[in-house]
């Protein structure tokens, strides 16, 4: 950059006022500022530019790598894939073969149990059963008659209720 001290700018304006003349050295120097701040406005211009460029090269070149290292990765599950679905395969293969040569000796003399319509029927009679049970509770009326707890009472409740000489004195509190 241009080193200019106050001297110097003084003896630039001095110089100017000389050549110029007084009645046109404002105008000079309005003109002179608005072409040096156009000069920094272009030169911000081309660096933001500039740098908006080198920022997308180097973005595209980040997209390019993510996508070949995603199908690196898609190719690699392919193949991993395809090597286990072959060996499920053959394991299946030689299951059946172990399969069919017992089966071969026993003489297919293995019963499969057929449940019939009545078994069912009772199966899903109980089923329906328990989980009635399980579901429904118990009816007002029945806990009425036979005594039972209609709502949880805490402790502190509880030992209120059944303390001996509460009946006589009033149910206002203390403060």
């Amino acid at each position: 950059m241009i080193d200019l001290g106050l001297s110097k700018i003084a003896i630039i304006g001095v110089v100017a006022l000389i050549v110029i003349g007084p009645e046109k050295l404002p105008k000079v120097a309005r003109m002179a500022g608005t072409l040096y701040g156009r000069a920094q406005r272009y030169l911000h211009d081309v660096k933001s530019e500039v740098s908006r460029e080198i920022e997308l090269d180097e973005l595209r070149n980040l997209h390019k790598d993510v996508q070949e290292r995603a199908q690196s990765f898609k190719s690699e599950v392919e193949s991993a894939t395809s090597d286990f679905e072959s060996s499920v395969t053959s394991h299946v293969d030689e299951v059946e073969a172990l399969w069919d040569d017992r089966t071969a000796h026993d003489g297919g003399g293995a019963t499969t149990v057929t449940p019939t319509v009545a078994d069912i029927d009772r199966k899903a009679k109980d089923f329906r059963r328990k989980k009635l049970v399980r579901t429904s509770s118990v009816p007002a009326w029945y806990k009425n008659r036979h005594g039972t707890k209609r709502h949880v009472m805490s402790g502190a409740a509880r030992v209120r209720k059944f303390r001996p000489g509460s009946a006589g004195k009033s149910n206002s509190s203390f403060f």
